[in-house]
């Protein structure tokens, strides 16, 4: 184990090791009894039985309710995704102008949207589209309301993301004489990226669930409402819920793998990244803007 490792961490001695073997097969032995505990009240209730399971080997159930909503749970995400990385961006950067006619309203907007509950925005967004076009979208209502509430949270990942880097890389793009569009794009904007790509990512796995939303409230086809369906079609409630649950884990899984590789990458790209001195790490510098800190 490494020096640092072992600074953070105390070796436990013969007696933390034996009460923690004592812990592990206690907390093993009340997970297994949890798990028989629950499989046995479903095939009490007859959720196991073949007939409930068959119908998700069925082509027809997948091509008529399962993938129809995937695809339109992946629509919504994509387009909501592409929308709020540049507005997030945008504010972000707004915030930290010197400017004070640029940076008020900018933090108005963040603070005023990233305040209110997604659910009202998108309910909100579906009734102001009817009202302006004439017509019902519950996919511009879903998306809006996605775009609204994330862009703004976005705004403060790209915030603490260029706060995190050390104000030696500012200092040393002013010395060369760079201008303050110049040292953003070209020096603050690129290192930020691979510091703030994981809050960005976790960031987007909300917006992929959050299109859940979307059908509770006004009515929009995707995922979990499909499945509703073929749910009341096929009288198997439980297990349609199970099958999605495991999609919408793969699909974040997914996006986390690409994360994970995305930022190795740039870090390989970038030489590590961190010449100028170690970056703030996103969690303290997203603590300091939550209590005002910085």
């Amino acid at each position: 184990m490494s020096d640092k490792a072992t600074v953070l961490y105390d070796h436990p001695g013969p007696r933390a090791k034996r009460l923690n073997l004592v812990i592990s097969v206690i907390f093993a032995a009340v997970l297994i009894a949890g798990i028989w505990w629950v499989i046995d009240i479903l095939a009490g209730k007859g959720q196991l039985t073949a007939a409930k399971w068959s119908p998700f080997l069925e082509g027809q159930n997948w091509t008529t309710y399962l993938l129809p909503g995937l695809l339109n749970t992946l629509k919504a995400a994509a387009i909501s995704v592409v929308i709020a990385l540049p507005i997030g961006a945008l504010l972000g950067i707004a915030r930290l102008s010197d400017h004070a006619w640029i940076r008020v309203p900018a933090g108005i907007v963040v603070e005023f949207f990233r305040a209110i509950p997604v659910l009202i925005l998108m309910s909100f967004s579906f009734l102001l589209w009817f009202e302006v076009f004439g017509f019902s979208s519950p996919l511009a209502g879903v998306v809006i309301g996605l775009v609204l509430y994330n862009g703004s949270v976005l705004a403060e990942i790209f915030r603490a993301g260029i706060l995190s880097l050390p104000r030696g890389q500012t200092e040393a793009s002013l010395a060369i004489g760079l201008g303050k569009t110049q040292m953003m794009t070209n020096v603050l904007l690129p290192q930020a990226l691979t510091a703030m790509l994981p809050a960005v990512v976790s960031q987007l796995v909300v917006v992929v669930k959050d299109t859940a939303l979307g059908g509770i409230l006004v009515g929009y086809v995707e995922l979990r409402r499909m499945a509703g369906t073929s749910a009341s079609n096929y009288q198997n409630l439980l297990p349609t819920y199970v099958v999605i649950a495991v999609i919408y884990i793969l699909l974040n899984l997914a996006l986390g793998f690409l994360a994970s590789y995305l930022e190795k990458r740039l870090r390989t790209r970038r030489g590590g990244g961190r010449r100028g001195g170690a970056a703030e790490p996103m969690a303290v510098t997203t603590a300091k803007l939550n209590t005002g800190g910085v």
